[in-house]
């Protein structure tokens, strides 16, 4: 499979992208390690902590990687959970960007697909393995192949409805991607978080390194429904936070409700990055879904 055009503008912005996002895993006190597999996208790199019995594969977010989502890791790690974050291709990080921009959430279901197998041929795991999308990564868990997942927890997930974007968004927004600095990323990341949860320092700079380096990307509709109903035999929790401006809770539970036949738990004083304003409140979530009954 080939990228008509790369996310990233140029060489060099990849390399300095990759640079950061090795120099974070680098510096981190979560105790890790890192591989890398082999797909029809390329070489998808893979951050792999924790033991336990139950395994936890990780899909971040749009523009959002294993580096940006340690936070969440530590959180899953204690709580007694084995956890792997694949960093999405055609996306900043450090897997391959080789997917079609046509039929791309079908590209992302295979590659997705792709990574359970060589999980499950590589280092086969005794307990469940249950697959934790956020935003961009709960719609490609919900366009992956159903064999081998326990269970799906999906947070502020696209795939269910098309995203709102409000005029305040869209003011924060359009200054973000035409000039990048940290005083506009963080404009647009106070939109996407609730209130009281100022976004870190670090995101920020992640924000205003991804403007600068990588071109814009949408966010995918919603899925077909025969895509859908292939989860219906598969627990699948819907988690949102309260006041994510993308996808607000009232539209999410109906979607959740009629598409996926589930119920929407909405996180209190949340955002649509929920995975980082509160990552152990994900986690505890996760946990509950993890652990045998």
């Amino acid at each position: 499979m080939r990228s008509v055009r790369s996310r990233y503008r140029t060489d060099e912005g990849r390399r300095v992208v990759v640079a950061w996002c090795r120099e974070r895993l680098a510096e981190t006190d979560v105790a890790h390690e890192e591989r890398s597999v082999e797909t029809g996208a390329g070489s998808s790199h893979l951050l792999v902590a924790g033991r336990g019995g139950a395994t936890v594969l990780l899909l971040p977010g749009t523009d959002m990687a294993a580096a940006t989502s340690l936070p969440l890791v530590r959180a899953l790690v204690e709580e007694g959970l084995r956890v792997v974050v694949a960093d999405l291709p055609d996306q900043p990080g450090l897997s391959d960007a080789d997917l079609p921009r046509r039929h791309r959430m079908t590209a992302y279901g295979t590659w997705a697909g792709q990574v359970v197998e060589r999980l499950r041929h590589e280092s086969p795991q005794p307990g469940p393995l249950v697959v934790v999308g956020h935003s961009l990564g709960a719609a490609v868990a919900l366009a992956m192949p159903t064999a081998g997942v326990a269970a799906l927890v999906l947070v502020d997930p696209a795939g269910l409805v098309r995203l709102r974007v409000g005029r305040r968004v869209l003011a924060a927004t359009l200054p973000w991607v035409l000039r990048p600095t940290p005083a506009r990323s963080r404009a647009l990341l106070e939109q996407l978080t609730g209130p009281g949860h100022p976004p870190s320092a670090q995101l920020v700079e992640w924000f205003t390194l991804v403007a600068r380096c990588c071109r814009p990307v949408g966010a995918p509709g919603p899925l077909p429904g025969a895509v859908l109903d292939r989860w219906r035999g598969t627990p699948v929790h819907v988690l949102s936070g309260e006041h994510d401006c993308f996808l607000p809770p009232d539209a999410l539970a109906a979607a959740a409700r009629d598409r996926l036949g589930t119920a929407l738990t909405v996180l209190p004083g949340l955002g649509h990055l929920a995975v980082d304003e509160d990552p152990d409140a994900v986690a505890r979530a996760v946990a509950e879904v993890a652990r045998p009954r």
